[in-house]
């Protein structure tokens, strides 16, 4: 945590603009060029990918003080969707910028990778949760790894996305939990 502090801290001494984002917008589609590193200072954002059955699977979440899609430092273009799940604001970073500045400064660049390395360990973390053949595992996985509190109702549907099950089959399963 204290690594993603100061990554945080760091590029947002660098960032150049601000932009608020209504709940629901999009701040950038895949495949768009990569030419901002995104920190979020409010709110919430998500990067999904639309799975050829429709579904969406969130792929990070990124709360208040989270840099967004930090591989977009080592891209072209981005591999995926990032979307508001609430009223948000990001600062943005030129990528140009950001990727001289991890060059020169080497105390940046170690905390980069201390961060990313808790990054690969959350990855991990939601692979296994993933590789769970039932809804009812996922569901209890999801809820020990975030100390068995729920977002609000409204935001259920996130959640779902992140365990890869429908709306539904969380909504029932949460039902049959308690």
């Amino acid at each position: 945590m204290v690594a993603q502090v100061r990554c945080f801290e760091r590029f947002l001494e660098l960032a150049e603009r601000e932009r608020s984002l209504p709940a629901g917008s999009v701040l950038f589609r895949m495949d768009d060029p990569v030419l901002s590193l995104f920190l979020v200072t409010a709110g919430e954002l998500r990067l999904v990918r639309a799975l050829p059955d429709g579904f969406q699977l969130t792929l990070q979440r990124a709360g208040s003080t989270s840099i967004l899609a930090e591989a977009s430092l080592f891209a072209d273009r981005y591999h995926c969707d990032a979307l508001a799940a609430e009223a948000s604001m990001v600062r943005a970073v030129p990528i140009t910028r950001a990727r001289a500045v991890l060059e020169s400064d080497r105390a940046l660049a170690s905390a980069l990778l201390r961060h990313l390395a808790g990054e690969v360990h959350r990855t991990r973390t939601r692979a296994e949760m993933l590789s769970l053949k039932s809804v009812a595992a996922r569901v209890s996985a999801w809820m020990a790894c975030n100390g068995g509190v729920l977002p609000p109702k409204g935001r259920w549907h996130h959640v779902a996305s992140e365990i890869a099950v429908t709306p539904e089959a969380f909504y029932r399963e949460l039902a049959r939990q308690r």
